[in-house]
């Protein structure tokens, strides 16, 4: 990827659902608040009108979608979501922390639903315009665990209801991502603080913060 004119960093968060991602996403940006920081905090598949009527489609029980159109209506959001949002934030020079990033549908789309991850891949690098995140945290968990989290919150949405060999795959795939990309990757069990405190501690001694 060209970065010349980007002077922001591109911190992402990813994992299973119930992994706790969210909600270190959600600390890391309350971190920055804190110091004054100019940041951006982005979820996907939303952060745009036309994301977030995608995200209530590919979420909503009710709906019926082929494997494809799942991953074309999610690489669909995350275009909207870099072109209006991300990219013009990182070229202002401010740091994005972002919920799930294109790697999410290589696990979940790619290896999940075993479709051809290298057609997936370049799908979404398309619709990106090839940006990729300066540092990618992963945070591991047992499929189980986190599911059972997601459900005692607030239920479970179409694609967290698919069954028990379908997130094992997705766990494969987000191993054989963390390889290939250098995530760094941490123990969704650990104490939320914790978790936070290691990322703050990494990215402070990358110069970040």
């Amino acid at each position: 990827m060209v970065r010349s004119n980007i002077k922001g960093r591109f911190i992402v968060f990813e994992g299973l659902d119930g992994c706790g991602k969210t909600t270190q996403a959600q600390l890391l940006a309350d971190y920055f608040s804190c110091r004054g920081a100019e940041y951006l905090h982005v979820r996907e598949p939303g952060g745009t009108d036309v994301g977030d009527k995608l995200r209530q489609i590919l979420l909503d029980p009710d709906t019926v979608l082929t494997r494809w159109g799942e991953v074309l209506l999610l690489a669909a959001a995350r275009a909207q979501l870099v072109q209006d949002v991300i990219r013009p934030a990182l070229v202002r020079g401010m740091v994005v922390v972002c919920d799930r990033y294109l790697f999410s549908s290589l696990a979940y789309q790619g290896y999940g639903l075993r479709q051809d991850v290298e057609l997936v891949r370049q799908i979404n690098l398309e619709a990106v315009g090839g940006l990729m995140p300066d540092w990618t945290f992963l945070l591991d968990i047992e499929p189980d665990v986190g599911l059972a989290r997601q459900a005692n919150r607030r239920g479970l949405d179409r694609i967290e209801q698919r069954d028990e060999g379908f997130f094992q795959r997705v766990v494969e795939g987000y191993q054989l991502l963390a390889k290939e990309y250098g995530f760094i990757t941490m123990d969704g069990t650990a104490p939320i603080q914790e978790i936070h405190r290691q990322v703050v501690d990494i990215l402070e001694s990358e110069n970040t913060l």
